[in-house]
């Protein structure tokens, strides 16, 4: 496979994982505090639906002439301003409102995530498109973005609902290279890509003996703040 269908394949098992596992919640479920606050369930599921869907618009408009970002500098500190944060926050606060019930909830997600991935069936491997931040990146790219948002947010959802973490290998091995540049995790380490990506995004904690080993290695993560 090419690399729009390598990370196509990733976002399609990502959501399709994702999807399974909001058909079986309970509506007592959808309130539930998040390791993302303010948000309950309910409100980051709408943010990711959202970020699932956003390519089908971007898609419909014309394309740019270039890309001028590649997926790791599409993370940069301009995503995470207090007023991006604040605006992130409402937008998805007042998107979960409208699907009341949990059947409604995951209808919406299925209908985002399957319309992205009609709209990428449908255009050439170098095509570039326009994100609402303003940048230009090739659709590979981009998908790459939306593969993170899934799969990581899936972690946050898992732990809110006090599941085990359910990321498909196909979404881990994209997520864990786009952290990592590619580059090699040293095996003293002894990280799998799940246990790689939770300790890389802040979603488990750092031991000092593993500090020491990445500050030994001079390694740089992705920071999705800067």
């Amino acid at each position: 496979m090419g690399p729009v269908e390598t990370v196509r394949t990733a976002f399609r098992d990502e959501c399709a994982r994702l999807d399974g596992v909001l058909r079986t919640l309970t509506e007592a479920d959808l309130d539930r505090p998040t390791p993302c606050p303010p948000w309950a369930v309910r409100d980051l599921v709408a943010h990711v639906s959202t970020g699932a869907g956003r390519l089908v618009d971007m898609l419909a408009a014309p394309a740019p002439p270039r890309a001028e970002v590649d997926a790791a500098g599409y993370f940069g500190a301009a995503k995470f301003t207090p007023e991006v944060d604040a605006a992130r926050v409402d937008s998805a606060r007042r998107e979960a409102r409208r699907p009341a019930d949990v059947a409604a909830t995951a209808e919406a997600f299925t209908a985002a995530w399957r319309g992205t991935d009609s709209a990428v069936a449908a255009q050439p491997a170098d095509r570039v498109v326009r994100t609402r931040h303003g940048d230009a990146m090739t659709l590979p790219d981009f998908l790459v973005t939306r593969v993170v948002e899934v799969g990581v947010h899936g972690l946050d959802l898992a732990r809110a609902l006090d599941r085990r973490p359910w990321l498909t290998p196909t979404a881990a091995r994209v997520v864990a290279d786009l952290l990592t540049g590619g580059r090699p995790v040293p095996a003293r380490l002894g990280w799998d890509p799940l246990t790689l990506i939770r300790k890389t995004t802040g979603r488990l904690p750092l031991t000092e003996a593993e500090r020491a080993e990445i500050a030994t290695a001079d390694l740089r993560w992705l920071s999705f703040a800067g």
